[in-house]
């Protein structure tokens, strides 16, 4: 069994966007506008990202979209059972740049830079879920070369490799029992990793049986981003505690898994002016089966191991998106989403405290002139209040659910620019 870390947790993105999972789904403002659809919808050098076999069809010779957005996440968790309170604000910079430049009638190329995976979550130390988890942050930035290739006038496919680079940095108390703290402050372990690297690749088609109908196929790959010697330091070491060799800063070897996905879509052009779009997503989040940390010596042998189940699930997005080109100056775009969470019930745990959502999305272009447009974006994620509980946390042979009411939002606003000539 792959042993994961859950840098996962540390996305939550975290990047507080989250998708399920801590997958951040922030990719275009354009797109992002209409719910975050674009399998199937050629609209800007976004594409880059969301079907590379699409940028064939781009108009212009060269486009260039630069965007980001600042991500506003808020988780509030309550025991009424036990009176505990506790509360999340984490802050998020999604960001993308997509660039395509058409070399012949048959041939486009593009580069996409992006963060799909980020985020941070910040309980105060040593809450009542301490041993599970303080605070979490993970970054990840994609880089995605890619090709597109038109097989006649209707058809066309495309894709590339993509190299990930990542961090993360975790910590929690090391076990609920007071007795291990010093002034009140339980034991606690940081472990911190950087330069971490990985490959994976993109592929898609695209299919346009008439002038207004596009359908379209995108798969990402799953890539495992493995974290090798990065830093385990714990702090507030008791002094009866201080020899036990389970205490001793050291290095660890943990694993991160960004799940493959799979999605599939379609547009319509109603009429010139107005645009409909729909992309159905599948993550196969079963990858993520425990965060299993190994502790080493100094010859590299594992001293100790954690292993924190986790049993994700895969799960499904249901997007919409419509465009309405009001004049050669403005274009509105809107749009909803549906996203399933992998968590499954027993298994909810405060670093990734996310269960379903529906995101409600909205945007606008300003075309300057013929070459350049600025575009803003919206999304507010909401997410029903839940009961729920991680109920596999175990210290000294004893198995100690933790749980209570968890209550979430994201709101982000967002803003780019398009150029092409």
């Amino acid at each position: 069994m792959r042993k994961l870390l859950s840098l996962t947790l540390l996305a939550l993105v975290g990047s507080s966007a989250f998708a399920g999972g801590y997958r951040v789904s922030i990719q275009g403002q354009k797109q992002l506008a209409m719910g975050h659809t674009g399998v199937a919808v050629v609209n800007s050098a976004e594409i880059a990202f969301f079907n590379p076999a699409g940028m064939a069809y781009l108009d212009k010779k060269f486009n260039l979209s630069v965007g980001g957005n600042g991500l506003f996440a808020n988780t509030k968790f309550q025991n009424s059972q036990y009176n505990w309170e506790a509360e999340t604000n984490n802050l998020g910079t999604p960001f993308s740049i997509y660039a395509t430049y058409r070399l012949n009638d048959w041939f486009t190329a593009g580069l996409a830079v992006y963060t799909p995976y980020g985020s941070s979550v910040e309980w105060d130390q040593d809450w009542q879920g301490a041993h599970l988890v303080n605070n979490i942050d993970l970054a990840a930035i994609f880089v995605q070369p890619s090709i597109s290739v038109r097989v006649g006038e209707h058809f066309s496919i495309g894709g590339g490799p993509i190299f990930a680079s990542g961090s993360v940095n975790f910590n929690r108390n090391v076990a609920i029992n007071p007795l291990l703290s010093v002034d009140g402050s339980g034991t606690d372990v940081t472990l911190d990793a950087k330069g971490i690297t990985a490959w994976g690749y993109t592929a898609g088609f695209m299919f346009n049986p008439t002038d207004k109908f596009r359908i379209g196929m995108n798969y990402r790959s799953e890539i495992i981003m493995e974290a090798r010697d990065g830093d385990a330091n714990f702090n507030d070491v008791p002094g009866f505690a201080a020899t036990s060799p389970t205490l001793q800063n050291t290095t660890f070897n943990a694993d991160l898994p960004l799940p493959a996905e799979l999605t599939v879509g379609m547009s319509y052009q109603v009429t010139d002016k107005w645009l409909l779009a729909f992309d159905y997503n599948r993550a196969m989040w079963g990858v993520y089966e425990a965060l299993t940390v190994d502790f080493l010596n100094a010859d590299g042998s594992i001293r100790n191991t954690s292993n924190n189940p986790r049993n994700y699930k895969n799960s499904s997005t249901y997007r919409l998106g419509t465009q309405y080109k009001a004049n050669d100056k403005f274009t509105f775009r809107a749009g909803w989403y549906f996203d399933e969470s992998p968590v499954q019930d027993g298994y909810f745990a405060p670093e990734t405290p996310r269960n379903d959502s529906m995101g409600y999305t909205g945007g606008l272009t300003y075309q300057v002139n013929s070459k350049l447009g600025v575009d803003f974006s919206f999304l507010y994620l909401h997410f029903d209040e839940t009961d729920n509980s991680y109920n596999y946390y175990q210290e000294n042979g004893n198995t100690l659910p933790f749980g209570g009411t968890y209550k979430s939002s994201v709101f982000s606003p967002g803003i780019g620019i398009t150029y092409g000539f």
